[in-house]
This record gives structure tokens, sequence and C-alpha cells, in this order.
């Protein structure tokens, strides 16, 4: 199962190929569809988690709060000025803020471990970003497009506690209370957690393939650039601050990388253009292949810290 899910990238890769050459092989999809998947992916981070992951902010409380501000300030920083720069449709505009606004993916965990990166602080930073999600992502996207349209913080709110925080939480207590049935759940959690991320953005590139096509190369520029820059202001940053390349490895990762499955979510549930939601299914292939790069690297280099 491992294997498996270290070729994410490649999944993510040839489904949405596949999905949007033939877009009717998801057509079934909806927006219940989706929004119970990525609640199934954020139950199975509940119950991964280890008491360890909490330990770990009192062990390094500067380097996770760095990774935490880096994640709510560069991206949505970076959201809002290729959106103005590139003078993108306002669809296309308010769904790249959108998903630059969402907390780390889940996938940044699989890449931090190919990238030989903290895996544990990885998983930290992921799971910190995810539960103050359900009040940053509602507040920063109201900020910065609020003015242009008409958000509803208060539902994105609700849809965000629904989708990220009560799955998370459940995990969690399912792993506390029912141990032996979580642990035989568990090395299930991941490849579940692949192929939802799969079929979430396979299905959105898939339906949302016209739109694509006349979107033009600016939302696929905005999109790479914001997740580029992520990754690389996230790096650079670090770097500058704690000296340390596995610190520095894992921040920018998890800056890189968005959960762009609740971009998605959100985009169809509280807006009414669906090319909202293509800025964020083009997210998750672009993070995924740009962080698997990095990996790669990476990997190759050794750590001195």
């Amino acid at each position: 199962m491992d294997s498996f899910t270290r070729l994410f990238p490649v999944w993510v890769l040839l489904a949405s190929l596949l999905n949007f050459l033939f877009p009717f092989l998801l057509d079934w999809m909806t927006s219940s569809h989706i929004s119970f998947l990525l609640s199934l992916i954020m139950l199975g981070m509940g119950i991964t988690l280890e008491k360890e992951d909490y330990f770990r902010i009192k062990q390094m409380p500067l380097v996770v709060l760095t990774g935490v501000v880096l994640q709510y300030t560069i991206m949505p920083f970076l959201g809002f000025s290729l959106a103005q720069i590139l003078n993108l449709p306002p669809a296309l505009s308010f769904g790249v803020i959108l998903v630059s606004c969402c907390p780390g993916g889940t996938a940044s965990n699989v890449i931090c471990y190919l990238a030989k990166a903290d895996v544990a602080l990885s998983v930290t930073l992921t799971t910190i970003s995810t539960l103050l999600a359900v009040v940053l992502t509602p507040y920063l996207s109201y900020l910065l497009m609020g003015s242009r349209v008409d958000v509803n913080a208060w539902g994105l709110f609700l849809s965000t506690l629904q989708v990220i925080v009560i799955p998370v939480i459940l995990g969690l207590f399912l792993k506390n209370y029912l141990p032996k049935t979580t642990a035989k759940i568990l090395p299930f959690a991941p490849p579940i957690a692949v192929i939802s991320i799969v079929l979430i953005v396979s299905s959105v590139i898939g339906k949302g393939k016209a739109s694509f096509l006349s979107a033009g190369v600016e939302l696929f520029t905005a999109v790479i650039l914001l997740h580029g820059l992520g990754f690389l202001m996230g790096y650079l940053i670090s770097v500058l601050l704690f000296k340390n390349q596995r610190v520095a490895r894992t921040i920018s990762i998890e800056v890189g990388m968005q959960n762009s499955g609740l971009g998605v979510v959100l985009a169809k549930l509280h807006f009414a253009d669906p090319m909202t939601a293509l800025p964020a299914a083009l997210s998750s292939l672009c993070h995924s292949l740009i962080g698997s790069s990095l990996a790669s690297v990476w990997a190759r280099k050794k750590v001195k810290n």
C-alpha cells in the first residue's frame, strides 16, 4: 500500500487526463459526493494522529508557529496578487484566492516522506493549519474578495467545520476509544485518501473541460506560480530563520501544498459559477507534480541537520 500511496501524483495525473478525455466517466459525481470524500480523507487523518504530534508544539514552538503563519500569509498574498496581475476573470480570480486561503494538504505528508524531510513536523503543521482553517479560510476569503463578491463567510465557516474539523475530531475519538478497530483500519487510510483526492480532482477537471479550454494560459500560469512561489518562499524564509535543511524542506512543502479538495468543496457549495472550482482542481494536480519533483531532487541530497 505504501508504494501505491507514494505514486499519488501519477494517479492524479493519469486520472485527470483520462477524465478530461472521457468526461462521462465521473459525470455521476455531485457536490455531495465530493464533500463526503473530503470528510473521509479528514476522518482518516484523525485516526492517524498520535499524541506526540501535539507535544511537538511544545518542543518546537517557533518552528510550528512559523510554518502555520507562512501558510496563511504567503499563499493568500500570492493568490490575491496573481489574480490581480494576470487580470483573471472574476470566477477564476475568486477560485485562485479561495484555494490560496485553504490549509496545508494531507498529501504534503507523503511528499515530505519522499523528500526526506521531517514527516512528524509535517503532520503537526497540517493538523494545526487544518483546525485553524475553520476560522482563517472563511475570514481570509472574505477579506480578500468580499468587496467584489457577496462572500457568505458564515456559510464558508459552517462548511469548513462540517467537512474538516468534525471528521478529524471523530477520527481522534475513534482512535482513543476504539483502538483495536482503528488499528485494523489504519493501513487503509492513506490509499483511501489518495483514491478520494484522485476522484475529486479528476471529476472537476472532466466536468470543467470546456471551461479549461476557454480559460487560456492565464489560469495555468496563476496556479503554477501560486504553488511554485509558495514552495520557494517557504523554503527561503525557513532556511534564513532556522539554518536547518530538514525543517526548511518541510515548511516549503507545507506552504506550497494546499488542501485543494476543500477549495473544490467550498467553491461548489458557495459560488454559482462552476468555473470557480477549476483553480482548486488544477491546484491539486500542480502542487502534486511540483512537490514530487522537489522530493525526487531532495531525496538524492544528504541532509546534514
